[in-house]
Parts: structure tokens; sequence; C-alpha cells
């Protein structure tokens, strides 16, 4: 991350970006496709057209999401985004014979078991050669480790972000690595004039890595201070020990890097004992959802700053994605939805450019489908069409509506973040950083 990279674009806000025209959790969830339950486990199994009997082929990949549990509400935005994504892809068809495309849904229940549990049934069981999942680093870690690895499925995670993704080459992902976050966040925080602040972190992967990442940048390369350091155990009622010891030292900055659920319980806590007034709050990505507005009172997290993905608003693929989210849902998306249709759509770009249905030969096009050697296309149809013109998976770079795709070698990509704040309770996006 080159700090010196970001745009004063502060009059510029990401598409449909403000607070009360975010996708909210709880709006209705109404489909453009069919969602049948397929029973079991919270599973289901989601497409856009029916068997017809008349010989058209169908491919079935699967996908662990939360739906339930901490990472709920972002899961619920993944729903819609992979939808819009099997919509525009059954509308052209898969292969020769325009065949279907089907995605099996577990819930991974926001915890790795239930990960690992999920993907065992779709892997073992359903026998899905492809495995789009999840939304927690950890979960995407643990399935990648117990199942997927050994099983030669191929694995893309459609939110994880821990640095640790990147040591695991074969776990893909479509959200840009914590490590550049970490770093611009560091430096926003430098910036603002704090040289002491108080760290805590979700203990899993997804807290380890990006506390690593901020702590090393702002004592290492910025000189400044970590006072307090110390991880949160998810899903618990009160925090209020961990703020008594935060608020203990001289930390004048305090660093949130937890989910919704549990961030809301500490702002409220933190509310109640004027701790909002006496420090600056600052956090991820994970400490922007509707829920936190909704079930914090107003003022209690007013002039907090982070640092969140985000997408580039000017990108033409972009802004046709928002208009038929808009259409479909009246609802104004995240970018955390433009990563599920994009890892939808690259699941099916490797369906097309590969020799046959298995994970192996998946595993063997799904990288070239996005590096830049080949022609930018923008949607499934325009890559598809290269593809049956005798083109070959290198000759096609899918740009996705989240942005470039362009798979490393580590199974990561490019990534676009935003600054964000809080003013009169509602968050308010402003500068643009590029990694």
């Amino acid at each position: 991350m080159d700090r010196r990279t970001l745009l004063k674009l502060s009059g510029l806000s990401l598409v449909g970006a403000t607070a009360g025209c975010l996708e909210g959790e709880d709006e209705d969830t109404t489909t453009a496709t069919t969602t049948e339950e397929s029973g079991g486990g919270g599973g289901e199994e989601t497409t856009t057209t029916e068997e017809s009997g008349g010989g058209e082929s169908s491919y079935t990949i699967g996908m662990v999401d939360s739906l339930t549990g901490s990472l709920a509400p972002y899961g619920e935005r993944n729903t819609r985004g992979r939808e819009l994504a099997l919509a525009a892809i059954n509308d052209v068809g898969i292969g020769s014979e325009g065949g279907s495309l089907r995605i099996s849904v577990e819930d991974d229940e926001s915890t790795n078991q239930g990960g690992v549990n999920g993907a065992q049934k779709l892997v073992n069981q359903d026998g899905v050669p492809l495995l789009i999942g999840s939304v927690g680093s950890g979960v995407s870690i643990a399935i990648h480790d117990s199942v997927t690895n050994d099983a030669g499925v191929v694995q893309i995670s459609q939110n994880s972000t821990s640095p640790e993704l990147t040591s695991r080459p074969e776990l893909l992902r479509m959200s840009p690595s914590g490590a550049a976050k970490g770093q611009a966040l560091a430096s926003l925080v430098s910036d603002d004039g704090h040289d002491t602040v108080a760290i805590t972190w979700i203990n899993n992967d997804y807290g380890t890595g990006l506390s690593d990442v901020f702590a090393e940048t702002f004592e290492s390369e910025l000189g400044g201070t970590v006072a307090y350091n110390e991880p949160h155990d998810q899903g618990q009622s009160s925090y209020s020990g961990i703020l008594t010891e935060m608020a203990s030292t001289d930390a004048s900055a305090w660093i949130f890097l937890t989910y919704a659920n549990e961030y809301t319980v500490m702002v409220n806590e933190g509310f109640d004992q004027g701790y909002n007034t006496t420090v600056d709050y600052y956090g991820a990505e994970s400490t922007v959802a509707d829920s936190i507005i909704e079930n914090t009172a107003p003022g209690s997290m007013d002039g907090m700053k982070g640092i969140t993905e985000s997408a580039p608003q000017d990108q033409e693929n972009y802004q046709n994605f928002v208009s038929a989210f808009e259409e479909n849902y009246d609802a104004t998306p995240t970018v955390w939805s433009a990563y599920a249709y994009d890892a939808v759509t690259v699941a099916a770009l490797a369906i097309e450019a590969a020799d046959e249905f298995s994970g192996e030969a998946l595993s063997s096009v799904v990288r070239d489908v996005t590096r830049p050697e080949g022609e930018e296309v923008f949607n499934f149809e325009e890559a598809a069409a290269v593809l049956r013109d005798g083109g070959s998976p290198s000759d096609i770079n899918y740009q996705g509506v989240s942005g470039p795709v362009d798979l490393d070698e580590n199974g990561d990509p490019p990534g676009y973040y935003q600054i964000y704040s809080v003013q009169d309770h509602e968050y308010v996006f402003g500068d643009y950083i590029t990694s």
C-alpha cells in the first residue's frame, strides 16, 4: 500500500453508499430467481431454471454462506449478488447446450465447524467440484484445510479478507486481502494525530491477521505505540471488561476489529460509560452495517472513522450491476454483494472454459479467465462469446463488477478501499485508496 495513492475525492461517494440507502439485512428478500428448500441443515438449492426433461444439461456447484449467527448480516448480502449472477448466467446458458448453473447452499452458522459440516455435505455427499465460501476468514480456512484441499475441489471465498488466506494459494477469493486495509487504517489513525492506540480484535483468523498488520505498521513504520492489543470472543452478551481495560490506558484512539453484533454491544456499553466522548473510535469493514446503526443510540459513535472495501463507482459494469440490483430489490448494493456476484461469475466462466466438469479441470483454468493478458470482458455473455469463438481461457480477462479480479499466484485480487465516517448517526463515505 502506497499512502500517496490516497485520492482526494471527498466530494464523491460510492454509488448509493449513504446511510439509509445501504443494502439492509432486514429488507424484503424477494429474489429475481427461484429458491427452493432442499431440506436438512439449513441448505437450499438455487437455480433460475427448472429441468425441462429435454436433454438440457445443468451444473451444480456449492456455496457455504453465513445464513445465521454473527455473520448473518453479511451473509444475507451475498444472497442477492448470487441470485443476480445466476440470472445473468442462465439467461445465456453454459456450453453449447445452454446448460443451467445451480448452486446448492449450506449454512455455516458463522462458525468454523458449521462451515466444515456444510462443506463436507456438499463435497462428500453432493459431489460438487467447486465450492464458494465463506464470509468469515476462519471459516474459509477451516473448509480449505479440512475439506476442499484434500478433495481437489476448487474453493472461492466471496468475502474473506484475512491475510492468512494468502498462505494458501489454492484458496481463491474475490475480496482483497486485509493486509493493505490494515496498513491504510494504521496510516489513517496516525495521520489524524494519534500516537497511542488500544486495539481489540475478534479472536479468529480475521481479527488476528488484521490486528497484526495494523500493529506492525503503526509501531514499526509510523512510530506509534499500541498500549493495548487483546482479543475478544465472538457472541458475548457483554464486553464491559474489555472496554474497562482499554480505558485504563492512555490511548487516544480505540481500534475495533470485530463483527457487527459484537461491535453493537461494545458501542452501547461504551455509550453508557461515556467512553465515546473521551476517545476516538476506528474500525474496518465489519463495523459498517445497517444493523449497527439501527441498534445503537444516536450519537453513540459519531466521529468514528474506518477503512472499508469498495468498488470503483465510475466502472460501467458496476453501474449496470447497481441498476439491476435496485430494479430487483429496491435497495442499493454494498460491495459485498458485488464480490458474491463475481465469485459466481468466475465459477461459471471456469465451467465454460474447462474441458470437463471436474475439480482438476476447473482448477487449471479458473485463474486464467481473470488474468490481464486476455481481452477485457465485463460480463458472462461477453466472455462466453470469446470462448465459443475458439478462444482459450487465457484469451479473456474478466473485469468484475467489484473491480478487476486478476487473481495472482496466491489467489488474491487487487483491492479498492474507501474511508468512511459516522456523522449524525449515519455512514458517510469519502476518500478512495487503491492497492
